[in-house]
Order: C-alpha cells, then sequence, then structure tokens
C-alpha cells in the first residue's frame, strides 16, 4: 500500500500486576482520501469511529467486533513527526498575525490570572492557538523552562502536538476548552492557601494536565463507546475509557516530543503517573468518591500540605473545579459554553437516533432543554464541588467572586425555563420553575453517566 504508517505509542507500567502492560498505539492525523479525493474530516488520533457498522447489527448481532479499523497517517503528519525526529523545527505559521492583534493578545497574557479573562477573545487574537500561547506564557511566567531546563523549541512543538490533538469540530470538547481549564487552573494555583506550598513540579503537573485532560476527545461520551463497542472500551474494561485515553495519548506525545528526555528516568516515570492521576480525577463517574473525601478532610482539618500525598490531592480537587467552572465564569461566557456543551450532547443523540440506538441522558434535544441541564449540572455537581473549595480556600475573594456567578448564571437560567401551556401539567423541556426540582432530580441520577456539561 502506498501509505506511511508511523505509530506513536505510550506504554506504562506499573508496580501494581493487575495495572502493568497495556500499550495504546497513538496514531496521529488521518487524512483519507475517497473516491472524490477530498480529504476527509481531520478526526486527531482518535480510533475512527465508522458509524456505518451500526447498520449491520441486526445481521452481525455486534456492532463492529469482527471489524479491525486500521488508521493510516496522513503525509502531511508523517513528514511532520519524521522532521521532529530529525530535530528539525516545523515551519507552521502559527504566528502570522498583525501586530494589533499581538499586541491585544500580548495585553490580555499581562491579565491571565483574572477570573474575568475571555478565552474566546484570546482564542481569536492568536488566530485559534490560545493552548500552545497561553501553555508558553504560564511556564515561562511560572519559571518551569528554566527550572526543569526545558528547551523552548521542543516546549512549543510538544504544546503544537497536543493543541493539533483536539479536535476543532468539536463545539466544546476542543482546544478552546482545554485553554479554558488551564487558565482556570493558573487561578487556583495562585490561591494563598494553595500557593505557599506548591512546588515547581506541581505547578508544571497541574498546567500540562489542564492542558491535556481531553486531548483527543472525540465528541461522544463514555456510554456512547461502551455501547458501541469501541474498542477503547474494550481495553478500559468500561472503566474511565475517555481519561485514560486522554492520559495515554498525552504521555504519548511527552516521549515522542522528548521535551522530558533530559530529566533522570525515575523522574519521568513519576511525572507520567502523577499526570495519570490527576486527569483521571477528572471522570465524572468519581465526583462523589472526591466530594466526600474533601469534605472529611475539611471536616477532620487533617490536610497537611506539606505533605506531596495531600498536595496531589488538592491538585486534583483543582483540576475538577477547572474542568466544571464554566458556570462560574460570567453569564456571557457560561451561556457560550452551555450552549457548546448541549450542542455536542444533542449531536450525539441525533447520531443514536439515527442509527436506532438508546439516546442518552441529556441528549434528546426534544426533551432535555439547556436551561433544564444546566441547572440540574449546577445544582448537583458544581454546587457541592465550589462550596467545599470555597471551605478550603478559606472563602478567598476568587472563590466568592465564583460563587456570585453561579448564583447569579443558576437564576438565568431559571428565567429561561419553557413555559408551560395554560391547563396542562407541564412544559416541554424543563418545564416550569415549579417543576424544575422534578426534571433535576432525573439529572443528578443521569449526568455522572457521561461527560460534564
Amino acid at each position: 500500500m502506498a501509505f506511511f504508517l508511523f505509530q506513536r505509542c505510550g506504554e506504562i507500567l506499573f508496580e501494581n500486576p493487575d495495572q502493568n502492560v497495556k500499550c495504546v498505539c497513538m496514531l496521529g492525523d488521518v487524512r483519507l482520501r475517497g473516491q472524490t479525493g477530498v480529504p476527509a474530516e481531520r478526526r486527531g488520533s482518535y480510533p475512527f469511529i465508522d458509524f456505518r457498522l451500526l447498520n449491520n447489527t441486526t445481521h452481525s448481532g455486534e456492532i463492529g467486533t469482527k471489524k479491525k479499523v486500521k488508521r493510516l497517517l496522513s503525509f502531511q503528519r508523517y513528514f511532520h513527526a519524521s522532521r521532529l525526529l530529525r530535530g528539525i523545527i516545523p515551519q507552521a505559521p502559527l504566528h502570522l498575525l498583525d501586530e494589533d492583534y499581538l499586541g491585544q493578545a500580548r495585553h490580555m497574557l499581562s491579565k491571565v490570572g483574572m477570573w474575568d479573562f475571555d478565552i474566546f477573545l484570546f482564542d481569536r487574537l492568536t488566530n485559534g492557538n490560545s493552548l500552545v500561547t497561553l501553555l508558553c506564557h504560564l511556564f515561562n511566567t511560572h519559571g518551569l523552562i528554566h527550572h526543569f531546563k526545558l528547551d523552548m523549541v521542543t516546549l512549543h512543538r510538544f504544546l503544537v502536538m497536543v493543541q493539533e490533538d483536539y479536535h476543532s469540530q468539536n463545539p466544546y470538547h476542543n482546544a478552546v476548552h482545554a485553554a479554558d481549564v488551564t487558565q482556570a487552573m493558573h487561578c487556583y494555583l495562585k490561591e494563598p492557601k494553595l500557593a505557599s506550598f506548591l512546588t515547581p513540579l506541581d505547578i508544571m503537573l497541574g498546567l500540562l494536565a489542564a492542558a491535556a485532560h481531553d486531548v483527543d476527545h472525540p465528541g461522544v461520551n463514555q456510554p456512547f463507546l461502551i455501547k458501541t463497542n469501541h474498542h477503547l472500551a474494550n481495553l478500559y474494561q468500561n472503566m474511565s475509557v475517555l481519561e485514560n485515553h486522554h492520559w495515554r495519548s498525552t504521555i504519548g506525545m511527552l516521549r515522542e516530543s522528548r521535551l522530558l528526555a533530559h530529566l533522570p528516568k525515575e523522574m519521568t516515570q513519576d511525572i507520567e503517573q502523577q499526570l495519570g492521576s490527576l486527569i483521571l480525577a477528572t471522570d465524572i463517574n468519581r465526583q462523589n468518591e472526591f466530594l466526600t473525601r474533601l469534605r472529611t478532610h475539611l471536616h477532620d482539618k487533617d490536610l497537611r500540605l506539606e505533605d506531596g500525598h495531600d498536595r496531589h490531592f488538592m491538585l486534583q480537587i483543582a483540576l475538577k473545579c477547572a474542568d466544571i467552572c464554566n458556570p462560574c465564569r460570567v453569564w456571557e461566557m457560561s451561556k457560550q459554553w452551555s450552549e457548546r456543551v448541549c450542542e455536542e450532547f444533542y449531536r450525539q443523540g441525533d447520531l443514536e437516533q439515527k442509527f436506532e440506538l438508546e439516546i442518552s441522558p441529556l441528549c434528546n434535544q426534544q426533551k432535555d432543554s439547556i436551561p433544564s441541564i444546566q441547572i440540574g449540572f449546577m445544582t448537583y455537581i458544581v454546587e457541592p464541588l465550589f462550596q467545599e473549595w470555597a471551605r478550603f480556600t478559606g472563602h478567598s475573594a476568587l472563590s466568592e467572586n465564583m460563587l456570585g456567578h453561579l448564583a447569579h448564571n443558576k437564576a438565568q437560567w431559571k428565567s429561561l425555563l419553557p413555559k408551560p401551556h395554560r391547563g396542562s401539567g407541564g412544559g416541554g423541556g424543563g418545564g416550569s420553575p415549579d417543576l424544575a426540582g422534578q426534571g433535576t432530580e432525573k439529572e443528578e441520577q443521569t449526568v455522572t453517566t457521561g461527560d460534564t456539561p
């Protein structure tokens, strides 16, 4: 076959034999040309989901288990990877921008620690390179480049790889979301109750995990992968499927870029393990586990941030907060994120309906309105976590600001709930405010079965 194939592998060895020897082949961008010669949609390194297989379920009895999906690397990515291996800097015009745009972007970076930072505007000013630009700035600001003796060109290559492995066609789980989470993480790392204890390694881990926590997200949730019998669901035994893939993809890119190759092997292994622990903590199905543990620590007042184990736990909590902080942003930005994530949900629901699969919770556009989804999410997921985070920070100015936005945004969504028809028992979507509790009780049970709204 006249195709080049280049594999990016990340094999993690654990001390626990039950977790040992899992190797995930992470391939680069795929642009397969059809008969028309038009390149197919970019899919990053995520294994291709061939929805045509779903039409054959009545004949095969199972979805796609007998067909091995072979993914071929595009010529463009092959030569890009080859240049990386030879140490040649890619000639990617990432910052060919008008000076006015660059000036405005630099001005915004001077205020990157402000909670009202507009990541959408910043992404436009950087020509869609918000994640790379933000991370380069933060690594420099925190002194990580000097402390870990990182090569700036290699760091830039790695960050470009991470940014490119997000799927720009996803309304929500894309590189802009990753940049938004990273900016929030930066704000949390500056909280006085935490900042004075953090080491450079803690800061680097927090920023890297935030940047890569959703890398290569396919735009569908874990239940979708399970019911379509996707090979990643089988690989990870239906447990934290996407989070495991995000982690392994990140490790693969770290190794391919050789960003940390100059560090001692024991240190790089520790970094890889801690990155995994942080990224896996973003699994929304583990929300109650982390929330209960945080409440217990705060009740017993036994958090000792001098201890690395306790610091790592609070980094996990900080990343969880950053990942779901959209309802705590100013209304204009919060509303945009809410509409984006619901659009992604509805796209999945449309696919499920098209292929006669059961529509996942929160994915039915005819029944699940954006206001009802957001009210349930805020009530049962966001509020409990951020109330405990505020307790941890001693109700810092940032925490109080976030809780204020959260209350305001929840009231805004309640005012936008569909009104029931006069004389009827309830309206479409979320129903009236009086019925909101009934709608959100359902969401409490279902919101943790998929991705974060």
